[in-house]
């Protein structure tokens, strides 16, 4: 297993497979976008798919079942855009609930604006979502910010989110972004605790950062009160240095002792953890599921030689 010198796991991108192609051949076309979810003896993964602007953008969201986390073949459901008056769909975050059923976060653009919210939909099985049945989870404001891509887990007896914040104010700033993180009850009702992590001015990651996986309070990686470890949370990041890399960030790491202050491990004039040795060197939205045998199974949407993007993973040990 290949470590940062910070003692997290890195990605491996030659060691990646594809596990959903993408749509369509050049810049624009993407799959991508995981959520992931070891159950039932497989992964269930959870998807986005795009098309370049003017051609759809984020048209659907499809859910698939591996038993193997690699060969996923036809989805078991797909939701479209139509379905949630959304001019554009982005990462999905797919959760199962301490009662063995499950939840749907959609990222939706509101149409003709820069504003997304997330809505949520519930389903007895991932293959049973009914989006005719939905309810607006995290507004927004379609004036001051733009709130989309959470990631979302229960630990501790409480829900934790950090979620990507775009500023609205100003419409040529829009594509800046921040996380932000915050606390429910049940997954439904938030609430904000702080800015999580933000771009560092003059860094690679200066324009945004957006956090896509979090270990939290797991021990050696992550660990809070672990053997000589004092941090309890370890963060995955897609980052960018400028609005022409939009589309295309990079992975970065990032470490903190409380989930709401969390700090890039890059040092000053680094570049990101990681990135694609294709094309523009997208490689983001990673997702990472933990196994009971210790292994690690790694998703990530990353550019390949022709500018599109694909869903690809790696399995670690």
């Amino acid at each position: 297993m290949i470590i940062g010198d910070n003692g997290v796991l890195i990605p491996m991108p030659a060691e990646a497979l594809i596990a959903v192609a993408a749509p369509g051949s050049g810049s624009g076309f993407w799959a991508g976008g995981p959520s992931a979810v070891a159950a039932d003896g497989g992964f269930y993964l959870a998807y986005r798919l795009r098309r370049p602007v003017g051609s759809g953008r984020g048209y659907a969201i499809g859910i698939a079942f591996a038993r193997d986390g690699v060969h996923f073949g036809d989805p078991i459901a797909v939701i479209t855009s139509g379905e949630l008056d959304t001019e554009s769909l982005e990462r999905p975050e797919l959760v199962q609930l301490p009662d063995g059923s499950w939840r749907l976060y959609l990222s939706c653009a509101t149409t003709g604006t820069r504003h997304w919210r997330v809505e949520v939909t519930d389903a007895a099985h991932p293959s049973q979502f009914d989006v005719r049945s939905r309810d607006v989870v995290l507004a927004g404001d379609p004036r001051k910010r733009a709130v989309k891509d959470p990631v979302i887990q229960f630990h501790g007896g409480q829900w934790h989110m950090w979620a990507t914040i775009h500023p609205l104010a100003d419409p040529h700033e829009t594509d800046q972004m921040t996380t932000e993180y915050a606390t429910s009850p049940d997954g439904l009702d938030w609430t904000w605790q702080g800015t999580a992590i933000s771009g560092r001015p003059g860094e690679w990651d200066s324009r945004g950062t957006r956090v896509t996986a979090v270990r939290l309070g797991t021990g050696g990686e992550g660990g809070a009160g672990g053997e000589g470890g004092t941090r309890r949370v370890t963060a995955y990041y897609d980052g960018r240095a400028t609005a022409a890399e939009n589309y295309e960030e990079r992975t970065g790491i990032a470490l903190g002792a409380d989930p709401a202050a969390l700090l890039a491990t890059s040092s000053p004039g680094d570049g990101p953890a990681v990135s694609s040795p294709y094309s523009t060197g997208g490689l983001r939205y990673l997702d990472l599921v933990d196994l009971p045998d210790g292994r690690t199974r790694l998703y990530y949407e990353m550019a390949q030689p022709d500018g599109s993007h694909a869903l690809v993973t790696e399995l670690r040990d």
